[in-house]
């Protein structure tokens, strides 16, 4: 495969990345998701990418720019759909917390042990947001509910096909993650004097931006295969590619908003740094369309066993 990015999705990529960093300055990215940030996103077309003749892979690019940008919200739910949307894994949390719930119209509800999907409105389900409960992600707001969501109605997208699709733009913001915090890390270590000397001269920097960059760039790899994969089934084994592209794209995020947390040093803890809001969303991540566990079973489920 040749992942080179065509004249095409070249222009996709600056535009996207020209639109976050115009209307996305991590200043807006602090205040968190409101209406505003989706409305602005589907006017560009983000969410109707595939319903407007673009491909999956053009979709990767699209939301590895947003995770650049670290911009909120339930943003791979609402991919292709027109109402604002959220959703969880019914198997995992039993319906207590729901992200984004006050903010959003609909709630996606998957259950992977039953193999269904279903969509129940947000205005429908008994829960309130508990601010003294501080989320994870502080720009990831959660609704506590004691109490099951109504039955909803089935969607008319497979399980599979929702669940591949998530764990796709997933990862391919976890890429866009992973990428900015190599940015960072470098151009810290650039900036930072220790001994007369930026930190970026001495050897166990060096090792450590450079591991950084062969992550994002894997990832990368990995999530622009199974992009592939999603477009032309002939080109490789579906369930085998997503699970590769999210486990190392989930890892590669983690271990970059460690890093870089590490390049920072004490800095790296602090509010006014960004690195952690990375790090934090980078966790948020890796419990959604499957964790690394999960995708790694998964993925060594699809090799062959030697007789």
């Amino acid at each position: 495969m040749n992942f080179d990015l065509s004249e095409d999705q070249i222009a996709l990529r600056d535009g996207i990345r020209a639109l976050v960093d115009g209307r996305f300055p991590m200043s807006r990215v602090r205040e968190g998701f409101d209406r505003s940030v989706h409305e602005e996103l589907a006017a560009a077309g983000v969410f109707s990418l595939r319903a407007d003749g673009f491909a999956w892979t053009d979709a990767a690019v699209v939301y590895e720019e947003l995770g650049r940008g670290l911009v909120p919200g339930p943003l791979v739910w609402c991919f292709g759909r027109k109402r604002v949307t959220t959703g969880f894994d019914a198997s995992l949390i039993g319906a207590t917390l729901v992200e984004f719930l006050g903010l959003v119209d609909d709630v996606v509800a998957l259950s992977p042990n039953e193999q269904i999907t279903r969509v129940v409105k947000a205005s429908e389900i008994d829960a309130a947001e508990r601010p003294e409960e501080w989320p994870l992600d502080p720009l990831t707001p959660v609704w506590r509910t004691d109490r099951p969501i109504g039955a909803g109605n089935q969607l008319d997208e497979s399980f599979d096909d929702l669940w591949n699709a998530g764990a796709l733009l997933t990862a391919a913001y976890c890429v866009g993650m992973a990428d900015r915090l190599t940015e960072m890390a470098v151009a810290y270590a650039m900036e930072r004097q220790q001994f007369d000397r930026p930190i970026g001269s001495f050897q166990a920097v060096k090792h450590i931006c450079a591991d950084m960059a062969v992550r994002a760039e894997l990832a990368r790899a990995s999530v622009h295969t199974a992009a592939c994969v999603m477009d032309d089934g002939t080109t490789g084994t579906l369930a085998r590619a997503i699970a590769g592209a999210k486990l190392m794209a989930g890892e590669a995020a983690i271990l970059n908003g460690r890093s870089a947390t590490q390049v920072y040093g004490g800095m790296g803890f602090t509010w006014e740094v960004d690195v952690h809001l990375y790090l934090k969303r980078a966790w948020i991540f890796e419990t959604q369309f499957g964790g690394g566990d999960h995708h790694a079973d998964a993925l060594a489920a699809t090799m062959p066993t030697r007789t």
